[in-house]
């Protein structure tokens, strides 16, 4: 079990991700200069991801991983798999809905997200060379979590890289949710928790759809920044 770090319990809304990665980097100075990896979760979480690394000065690069969907309950993870094809197990979903290892539906699922993950890898690997993170802090982020099954999977999946410390950063998300992760990871910091949470683009005044050449960009441009350093 990991640190928890509720900042608020605000309902006030962030004008947008760039505002979100901000005011996350107030929170987390302490890690600049600490050879720390922020990983952002595609598509809004990298442009939270991406104020975070400039402001404490860590490398960039997002997280290719995929949650495994368990059958009838698709928001459920189940494990997750990692871009480079570590596969994580969660044995006590697993166990409890009575899914064998050895599935026809367990291995469609791996190849369903394996596919996903080499799609976005293609467009993806060519501007920014994945991070090695063994070894080294790695904060996970997204611009918020309503269920956690996507950050969840994330964390599995780094976790299988061997990072020195795995922490996750989040600018909103229910604090049930928020409490789960902290089992995950070493360290879980949420800047707003608020007590009536629907969905995390009602704690936005601007939350449009982030599409993939703005992901490039933004990727380009930190490669070009790690490069300089």
């Amino acid at each position: 079990m990991g640190t928890l770090r509720i900042v608020s319990h605000s309902e006030e809304a962030f004008r947008d991700r760039v505002a979100a990665g901000q005011l996350l980097a107030k929170e987390l100075a302490g890690w600049r200069g600490q050879r720390v990896v922020v990983l952002g979760i595609p598509r809004g979480g990298l442009v939270v991801a991406c104020e975070l690394a400039r402001a404490i000065d860590a490398d960039l690069d997002i997280v290719l991983s995929r949650k495994l969907r368990t059958p009838g309950h698709e928001e459920l993870a189940m494990g997750a798999v990692s871009e480079d094809g570590k596969v994580f197990l969660n044995d006590e979903v697993v166990t409890e809905m009575g899914i064998s290892r050895n599935s026809s539906y367990l291995r469609r699922e791996q190849e369903i997200q394996m596919q996903e993950i080499a799609r976005r890898a293609e467009l993806i690997r060519r501007v920014r060379p994945k991070v090695p993170i063994e070894g080294r802090v790695a904060i996970v982020t997204d611009d918020g979590v309503a269920t956690g099954a996507t950050m969840q999977a994330a964390v599995w999946a780094a976790r299988q890289e061997h990072p020195s410390r795995l922490v996750v950063a989040l600018p909103v998300g229910p604090e049930d949710t928020v409490s789960r992760l902290a089992q995950d990871a070493d360290e879980v910091m949420c800047l707003r928790v608020p007590p009536y949470f629907a969905a995390v683009g009602q704690f936005y005044l601007r939350f449009g759809q982030v599409e993939d050449e703005e992901v490039l960009a933004i990727l380009k441009e930190e490669y070009r920044r790690s490069q300089g350093k």
